[in-house]
């Protein structure tokens, strides 16, 4: 028999979420300044960004899976997936600085560091978000503490929308002193610092506390079985398109505020100029939907809150397109909403994939949540890259030239980019949903199952090195 697994802490959960840092801090730096960064300061054509964007994914494709299976063979001292948040914390740090930390050079120049750097950091993100993510899974065997986990780790993503839209966005202007490229540089070295210690108090905070397999199958058996699961790949889809619509609105919002709405930059409420006070209101939207989806899922159903999830993101940035473009406060309140949206959606679809893992070991006796949860991380960072392309891509096709007084058609492509397509791609994200079959009830039954074979069941203890695959 085993012994009673201890229970989670609150201290831990704050502790894991703290982790959410690193990768949040990127992203959403990354959504406001990477194409602004390459195209407007550093001279490189808005489609062939959008390209390097795209073709960088066809790498991750390979790498994220991979890692989800390493992780799931790993056995260590510190548990499966504990040990790459602290071997990987630094170079995921010094990657991520090093993409604009570009010397001059010419635009043909930029864009090749552009592809070494942006490869680089997706390797170290994929190498500690990956286990990060599948930590989640085997932090608890019960359903609502790992939804719980999941609420913490949103509540600082949230944080992390918040820092880098009220603190980075003014630590830009403020350190660069009326260079705008050295401010982008310096803010992104201390934000890369800051995500190598969360990465690092992650790993202090957390346990595994569900055992190992003393034995894993063939990676390729279970990518062929979670690729034939359609719970998997209904949140997949969501987990791609979600990201999308945001990386899209986030990187055409600096163009959209600049050259259609015609902000002057200036501040508008305290400190906060348009583009502070845009994302401060969307993560302070997105906080509320996070511990609003986090009760609701002990009660309802995950799919049908991911719908209406869903149904509140289309319809706010719907009335923020159709308000007049010096309404500020209007606009700054359909934003928060739709911060709400998006907070319910990346928490619950976290929490999803862990679920997604459970019942996979409950229906086939396999661990493999790694594999599985690399999916959740493939699927966020390929809508972010999609969605980044897009508007280099709207931008190229509709005339975009930076720096000058913008066409007509050019500022339809902006409102294209920064509102009609990411309220048209959020549509299939919720309708997918309706594949999604694990509720509550059934979660719970395969939960009772699973703890009664475990119980039965002892693994060894962790080797001290990793099991080749």
């Amino acid at each position: 028999m085993t012994e009673p697994i201890p229970p989670a802490t609150r201290l831990e959960k704050i502790g894991y979420g703290i982790g959410d840092l690193a990768s949040s801090f990127f992203i959403n730096f990354f959504n406001i300044y990477l194409l602004y960064f390459f195209v407007e300061l550093g001279g490189v054509g808005p489609a062939a960004m959008g390209l390097m964007l795209l073709l960088t994914k066809f790498f991750d494709a390979v790498t994220d899976p991979v890692m989800g299976a390493i992780g799931d063979r790993t056995r260590s001292r510190w548990g499966r997936y504990r040990p790459y948040l602290l071997w990987g914390a630094v170079p995921f740090g010094l990657s991520g600085a090093a993409i604009f930390a570009a010397p001059e050079m010419s635009g043909s120049g930029m864009l090749v560091w552009a592809y070494v750097t942006y490869t680089l950091t997706m390797i170290a993100f994929t190498a500690t978000n990956v286990p990060y993510s599948a930590l989640m899974g085997v932090v608890s065997p019960n359903a609502d503490t790992r939804s719980s986990f999941a609420a913490y780790r949103m509540v600082f993503s949230a944080l992390a929308v918040v820092a880098v839209a009220v603190i980075a966005t003014t630590l830009v202007r403020e350190l660069g002193a009326g260079d705008e490229r050295r401010g982008i540089m310096l803010t992104m070295f201390l934000i890369a610092g800051a995500g190598t210690l969360s990465l690092l108090i992650a790993f202090a905070a957390s346990k595994e506390r569900i055992p190992p397999a003393p034995t894993n199958g063939r990676v390729r058996d279970d990518i062929k079985l979670l690729v034939r699961t359609p719970a998997w790949i209904a949140v997949a889809i969501a987990a791609v398109l979600t990201p999308v619509a945001l990386a899209s609105r986030a990187g055409s919002a600096l163009f959209w505020f600049r050259y259609v709405a015609g902000d002057d930059g200036g501040p508008i409420f305290l400190f906060l100029d348009r583009i502070g006070l845009f994302y401060t209101a969307f993560a302070l939207g997105q906080l509320v939907g996070v511990i609003f989806a986090a009760v609701m899922a002990r009660r309802f159903d995950k799919a049908h809150l991911l719908i209406l999830a869903g149904s509140i993101e289309v319809a706010a940035i719907t009335i923020f397109h159709f308000m007049p473009l010096d309404a500020i406060w209007p606009q700054t309140v359909a934003q928060v909403f739709v911060g709400i949206g998006l907070g319910m959606m990346m928490m619950l679809a976290y929490s999803m994939f862990t679920d997604i893992a459970e019942y996979l070991e409950w229906k086939t006796g396999r661990q493999m949540t790694g594999l599985a949860v690399s999916g959740a991380v493939f699927a966020i960072k390929t809508g972010v890259a999609f969605g980044a392309a897009l508007p280099g891509m709207l931008f190229a096709l509709t005339g975009f030239e930076a720096g000058v007084v913008q066409t007509e058609e050019a500022k339809a492509g902006i409102d294209l980019a920064f509102a009609i397509v990411p309220a048209a791609i959020i549509v299939p994200a919720g309708a997918v949903m309706f594949f999604y079959r694990l509720d509550r009830q059934t979660i719970a039954r395969l939960e009772s199952e699973l703890a009664e074979r475990r119980k039965q069941s002892v693994s060894p203890p962790f080797p001290s090195a990793p099991e080749t695959l």
